[in-house]
């Protein structure tokens, strides 16, 4: 069965390279999350390749560096210490997904909606399945809860190992953005399987990766983006690393 699971992920993967690249409903992702869970941090592409993809989006930095928010073309760095940094143009990644967000359908969602509630709407919002879809939710929210990792040296440990110590934050009646994606189960080993959101404070000075929220007055924007593009890196840790390990349910107490 598993054989057969990475068999559809590569029809996936070279049904996308047919894509134009100029097609705009495309989640362009560099390397895998396999990758990154088996502690391969150290990519080829800079920001300035990924922003030229696409225009919100997530994703972390070399090293782990911090948790990556790119929103409105803009990439935000969210260190250990909860706030974020503009990086620059030339830095690296290990691991990113964007997309040029091109708003499908839209809704609202307001009087204290958590986490698992807000899902349903985005759901019943983007109402497709098996597609992946680019999710962006700006306005006021109760409470977020948010994560961030530390910059690692090598060797590298796993992101299992990682997860076991990293800094958390919370934001009280706080306006800003969540962006991210919810995905289909069969990019298991690729991508994150459903919801995968990173948060941004409205004034751009603290995020992260989105552990739990409760949505207070927000509006909700979805794009569909039937296209995955995976770009694989050529060479380093990624070409030498065992991507074979059962991850998924180390992958589910991560997020």
């Amino acid at each position: 069965m598993r054989m057969l699971r990475w068999l559809g992920l590569a029809a996936v993967v070279l049904l996308a390279g047919c894509a134009s690249e100029a097609d705009r409903d495309t989640l362009y992702q560099t390397s895998t999350v396999s990758a990154l869970q088996e502690g391969v941090y150290d990519g080829e592409v800079t920001l300035a390749e990924v922003v030229a993809r696409g225009d919100v989006g997530l994703g972390t930095f070399n090293a782990l560096d911090g948790e990556m928010v790119v929103l409105d073309g803009t990439v935000y760095q969210v260190r250990a210490d909860g706030k974020a940094y503009r990086p620059p143009a030339d830095t690296c990644t290990p691991f990113a997904a964007v997309t040029h967000f091109e708003v499908d359908r839209r809704g609202e969602a307001d009087g204290g909606v958590g986490y698992d509630d807000l899902k349903v709407a985005i759901d019943r919002i983007a109402g497709i399945r098996n597609v992946p879809v680019a999710v962006r939710i700006d306005g006021r929210f109760r409470y977020v809860k948010t994560r961030s990792v530390p910059r690692q040296t090598k060797p590298y440990p796993r992101l299992v190992e990682v997860a076991k110590r990293q800094p958390t934050f919370e934001f009280h009646d706080v306006e800003g953005t969540l962006v991210g994606f919810r995905l289909p189960p069969f990019v298991e080993g690729l991508n994150v399987p459903g919801y995968h959101l990173h948060f941004l404070t409205e004034d751009r000075s603290a995020g992260g990766h989105v552990l739990e929220v409760t949505a207070e007055a927000v509006r909700i924007a979805v794009d569909v983006t039937p296209r995955l593009h995976v770009a694989l890196p050529t060479g380093g840790a990624f070409t030498e690393t065992d991507l074979g390990r059962d991850t998924a349910g180390e992958l589910e107490r991560i997020e």
